[in-house]
C-alpha cells in the first residue's frame, strides 16, 4: 500500500489522515504532542494508521505528504525543510494551508519544486473541494501528482493558475461572511434568519451550479449579458463592511443561537450528516 505522512494531528490532519486511510493508504500520523498515541488510537480505530512523533522518521519513505500544521510560517519553513530532507525526490510535499502562499513556505527550501498547497474545505474526508495551489517554482509534475492522488481520494481537486493570498474559495468565503456579520450588525437581520435565508436560496442554487453558471442562466436566454445589463446595472448600492472592533453582541447572538463548546460535537454531527446526505444526492444524480 502507498504512503502517506499526515502532519498535524488536529481536526483537518485526523480528517485527512481518516480518509487517506479507507481509501487504501497506510498512514503515520506526526505531531509533537504529547497525547499522539492516544489520538490517533481513538480517532484512527481500525484503520491501517500509527502515530509516528518524529518527523524525519514519519515522512522517510513516504509517497505523499500532506501537512496540516498551525498557520504560522516560520514553524512551516522548518517543518518542510525537514520533509525535505526525508523524503525521496518525487515525493509531494503539500500544505492545507489556509492562506499561507506556497512559494512563501517554499522560501529557501532546497525542494521547492515538490511544495504546493493542497487546501481542503473542512472536513476534507467529506467536503469535496481541494484547491491544488502552486508556487512559482512548484513543478508541473508535482501538481499532477497532487491533483492525481486527490482524485483517487474522491475529491475535486482544482488548480489555482497562479498562487494569491487565501486562494480563491477562502477569499469568497471572507466576502460573504463579513457581509454577514454586516447585516447583523446593522439590525437588518438576525444571525439565525440569515442562515435560514442562505439555506432557502443560495445554499441549495450554488450547491447544484456555481454562481457564474447561476448569472448565466438568470439572464434567460441571452444569458449573463441581459443580466449584467439590465438588474446588474441597477445593483449600484454600497456594500457596507464590519465593525471588527464591536463585534461581540454579533457573537453572542450566534452563541446564544447555537451553543458554545459544550454543544460542539452534537453540532459538528449534525453539520456533517446534512453534508453528506447533500453531497451523496447530488453524486446519484450526476449518474441519472
Amino acid at each position: 500500500m502507498p504512503v502517506v505522512a499526515i502532519v498535524g494531528a488536529g481536526v483537518i490532519g485526523v480528517s485527512w489522515a481518516r480518509l487517506f486511510a479507507e481509501a487504501g493508504w497506510t498512514v503515520r500520523v506526526s505531531d509533537p504532542r504529547p497525547d499522539l498515541a492516544e489520538i490517533v488510537t481513538r480517532e484512527l480505530a481500525g484503520l491501517p494508521a500509527t502515530a509516528v512523533a518524529d518527523l524525519a522518521e514519519a515522512a522517510a519513505g513516504a509517497d505523499f505528504v500532506q501537512e496540516s500544521g498551525p498557520e504560522r510560517i516560520e514553524l512551516k519553513r522548518q517543518m518542510f525543510a525537514t520533509l525535505a530532507a526525508a523524503t525521496s525526490d518525487d515525493t509531494v510535499l503539500a500544505s492545507s494551508s489556509s492562506s499561507l502562499l506556497p512559494s512563501v513556505i517554499a522560501e529557501g527550501n532546497a525542494a521547492a519544486s515538490r511544495i504546493v498547497v493542497g487546501h481542503p474545505f473542512n472536513p476534507p474526508e467529506l467536503m469535496p473541494l481541494v484547491e491544488v495551489v502552486p508556487g512559482a517554482a512548484t513543478s508541473a509534475e508535482t501538481v499532477a501528482r497532487a491533483v492525481e492522488v486527490y482524485r483517487g481520494l474522491g475529491k475535486k481537486p482544482i488548480t489555482l493558475k497562479k498562487e494569491i493570498p487565501g486562494f480563491v474559495g477562502n477569499r469568497l468565503q471572507k466576502v460573504f461572511n463579513d457581509q454577514a456579520m454586516y447585516l447583523v450588525q446593522q439590525g437588518v437581520v438576525s444571525a439565525s434568519d440569515l442562515d435560514e435565508l442562505v439555506k432557502a436560496s443560495l445554499g441549495p442554487r450554488w450547491a447544484t451550479i456555481g454562481p457564474f453558471e447561476s448569472m448565466h442562466l438568470g439572464g434567460g436566454p441571452d444569458g449573463m449579458r441581459h443580466l449584467v445589463s439590465h438588474v446588474g446595472s441597477q445593483m449600484t448600492f454600497e456594500i457596507g463592511k464590519p465593525d471588527r472592533e464591536h463585534l461581540d453582541a454579533v457573537l453572542e447572538e450566534v452563541e446564544k443561537d447555537y451553543g458554545t463548546a459544550e454543544t460542539y460535537p452534537d453540532r459538528v454531527a449534525a453539520r456533517d450528516r446534512r453534508t453528506r446526505a447533500v453531497v451523496d444526492a447530488l453524486a446519484a444524480a450526476e449518474q441519472e
